[in-house]
C-alpha cells in the first residue's frame, strides 16, 4: 500500500515542482511552437539558403539527445561565460529541440495545402510572406493540430529533463523527498500522478479537437 503520508508531509514541495513544471511546459509550448512555425517556413521557402538552414537545424537538433542540449545550455555555456539556472537553461533546451518536431509536423501541414491557393494569392497582389501569415499558415497548423498535440504532450513529459539540471521541476523536487525520506517507490508514484494531471487532460483534449475537425472536414 502507498503511504500517503508522504505526498502530506511533502505537499509543499510536490506543488512548488508541480508549479515549475507547468511553467516551463507552458513557455516551451509557447516558444516551441513559435520557433518551429519559423523553422518550418524556412524548410519551404523559395530561397535555397533558407531550406539550407531550416534542413540543418531540424536534422541537428532532433538527431541528438534533449539531455546533450541541457547540459550545453547549463554546463557549456558558463565556459563561453553565460551562466544560467537551471531552470531557464531547461526551458531553454526544451524550446529548441521541441521545435524541431513541430516545424516538421507544421511542414508538412504546409506542403497539404493546395499550390494554387498560393498562386491566387501571388496574382491578388499578397507578398509571399502576407500569403504565408493569413492563408497558408492557418490552414497548414489547423490540418496538424492532432500531431502538435501529441508534441505538446510529449513536451510536458520531457520537462522532467529538468531535474538533471537542478531545474526545481517535479522530478527534481521527487529526487529531494525521497533523498530526505529514503523512500523511492511511494515517492515517485506521487510524482507520476501529477505529470497524469497534466498529460490526461491534454490527451483528452487533443482528442476532442481531433473529433471535431474531423466532423467539419
Amino acid at each position: 500500500m502507498l503511504d500517503f503520508s508522504i505526498l502530506v508531509d511533502n505537499m509543499d514541495m510536490y506543488l512548488e515542482g508541480f508549479k515549475n513544471t507547468v511553467m516551463a511546459s507552458l513557455i516551451a509550448l509557447i516558444g516551441s511552437f513559435l520557433l518551429g512555425t519559423l523553422i518550418a517556413v524556412l524548410r519551404i521557402a523559395p530561397l535555397k539558403p533558407l531550406n539550407w538552414l531550416g534542413t540543418v537545424y531540424v536534422e541537428f537538433v532532433r538527431n541528438i539527445p534533449l539531455l546533450i542540449i541541457a547540459f550545453f545550455f547549463y554546463i557549456g555555456l558558463p565556459a563561453l561565460g553565460l551562466r544560467l539556472d537551471g531552470f531557464t537553461a531547461g526551458t531553454i533546451a526544451l524550446v529548441i529541440y521541441t521545435a524541431s518536431f513541430i516545424a516538421e509536423a507544421i511542414r508538412a501541414g504546409i506542403l497539404s495545402v493546395p499550390k494554387g491557393q498560393m498562386e491566387a494569392a501571388r496574382s491578388s497582389g499578397l507578398t509571399y510572406n502576407q500569403t504565408m501569415r493569413l492563408i497558408i499558415l492557418p490552414q497548414a497548423i489547423k490540418i496538424v493540430i492532432p500531431p502538435l498535440g501529441n508534441q505538446f504532450i510529449n513536451l510536458v513529459k520531457n520537462s522532467s529533463i529538468l531535474s538533471v539540471v537542478a531545474g526545481l521541476d517535479l522530478m527534481y523536487h521527487g529526487d529531494l523527498i525521497s533523498s530526505d525520506t529514503f523512500v523511492v517507490f511511494d515517492v515517485y508514484i506521487f510524482v507520476a500522478v501529477f505529470y497524469l494531471i497534466l498529460t490526461i487532460p491534454l490527451s483528452i483534449g487533443v482528442g476532442y479537437l481531433e473529433k471535431r475537425l474531423a466532423k467539419s472536414n
